[in-house]
């Protein structure tokens, strides 16, 4: 049987141009968190299976890559049923993972704790441009704060790092589930299909207006809710309007919570923080305050997290207040790649071409240089000249080698 030459599909790998710029954007955001006193964590990317079907993870419970047993475990001639033969997964995402880690280390753990995590989740998706099945994630978390402090400083990081990375003029829209709660109980909808209308809201983008209050018909709303409850989700980013448009139903901790932060971030940065009654975030395990940062010329997000109260307390029975914002590592590479974009070097990159043949006390002589030269933060790369060194040194150009010197068998 031949080997396979291509990755698995939905995987890829990945090229040196993009593995520089990642390990670029990793460190930089490593180094601008740490600023805001987040400390990094890491989490298996094997989680227990429960886990990962708790409920909590929205339609991504759907794309769980599943383990099977192992060893003596695994009994495929008596399994009836998937349980029998299944015991863990690939984790999906970094926050269900970090609920885990905290309710298991609390104890050791500062209160509130700041956590920063970067890693890999898989998704058995269908795979398309810019999609894969295999991705990374970088969040930040505030676990055990309830206070608007926590979504205040999860904006401020998150609108910096984005800063430091060369975006401009984005767009921080926020939300609370609270707020869309209370749109749909205004609407005359109960408890019981508020999911379904939020689910079809946060298609807005995609089918627009119309398109949403045809799907809302189609699953079995009444026209008078649809027309309730869209022309709720119309009112713009005015949130008095909204608090007064909902009159009773209005919750009152959402709409103050809201207000706070929104003042509270009001100029401090190069961005505009927006209400937005549409917003919806996918996760089932949101329960307060969402948000998202849209970047002008770029379609979707780049960043998007919401506090989730009630995950650490399916694990302690004790609820704890959890907020997080999550970058979009993946969006946010691939946008910087067709940019062009080149990592800064703190002492430049060089190029050392060596002419073959050459004796070892010259070779001596280069490499020491090539040592100094790293001792002052350059990137050096010592390499074997070739015959073509025109086309040689238009490689090295693209790869952001732009000085270049020539090393000779007989100095010239």
């Amino acid at each position: 049987m031949a080997f396979a030459r291509k990755p698995v599909t939905g995987m890829k790998d990945i090229l040196p141009r993009e593995m520089e710029i990642r390990d670029y954007c990793i460190g930089l955001v490593k180094q601008t968190y740490k600023t805001f006193g987040f400390t990094p964590v890491e989490t298996p990317c094997v989680e227990h299976i429960e886990n990962l079907q708790s409920k909590q993870g929205g339609e991504n419970e759907k794309l769980i890559f599943k383990i099977l047993k192992r060893g003596e475990k695994l009994r495929l001639e008596e399994a009836k049923e998937e349980a029998d033969l299944v015991d863990s997964g690939l984790r999906y995402d970094l926050t269900l993972p970090l609920a885990r880690y905290y309710a298991n280390n609390a104890g050791s753990l500062p209160k509130p704790f700041k956590a920063l995590q970067i890693g890999p989740v898989w998704r058995a998706d269908r795979p398309q441009r810019g999609r894969f099945r295999q991705f990374y994630q970088c969040d930040i978390d505030i676990l055990g704060d309830p206070s608007p402090l926590a979504e205040t400083e999860l904006i401020l990081a998150t609108t910096g790092m984005l800063a430091k990375l060369g975006f401009s003029g984005f767009t921080v829209r926020i939300n609370d589930r609270r707020i869309l709660k209370a749109m749909a109980a205004a609407a005359g909808i109960g408890a019981e299909g508020q999911e379904q209308a939020f689910i079809t809201l946060d298609k807005l983008d995609k089918i627009g207006p119309d398109g949403v209050k045809a799907e809302l018909l189609e699953v079995g709303f009444t026209q008078e809710q649809v027309d309730a409850f869209a022309g709720l989700a119309a009112c713009g980013n005015d949130l008095p309007a909204m608090a007064d448009a909902l009159g009773e139903n209005l919750d009152r901790a959402a709409y103050e919570n809201l207000t706070q932060i929104m003042q509270a971030v009001d100029g401090a940065g190069d961005f505009a923080l927006v209400f937005d009654p549409t917003l919806v975030r996918g996760m089932g395990y949101y329960t307060g305050t969402i948000f998202e940062v849209g970047v002008e010329g770029f379609p979707g997000s780049v960043a998007g997290g919401g506090r989730y109260d009630g995950m650490i307390g399916r694990f302690t029975g004790q609820e704890t207040p959890a907020c997080g914002f999550s970058i979009g590592f993946e969006r946010i590479v691939t946008i910087l790649l067709e940019q062009g974009f080149t990592p800064p070097a703190a002492g430049g990159k060089k190029a050392f071409l060596v002419e073959k043949g050459m004796d070892a006390d010259r070779l001596k002589a280069v490499f020491a240089e090539a040592q100094a030269e790293r001792g002052a933060g350059a990137v050096v790369l010592v390499s074997v000249m070739n015959k073509n060194k025109k086309f040689q040194k238009e490689q090295l150009a693209a790869e952001g080698y732009l000085d270049v010197k020539e090393f000779y068998v007989r100095p010239l």
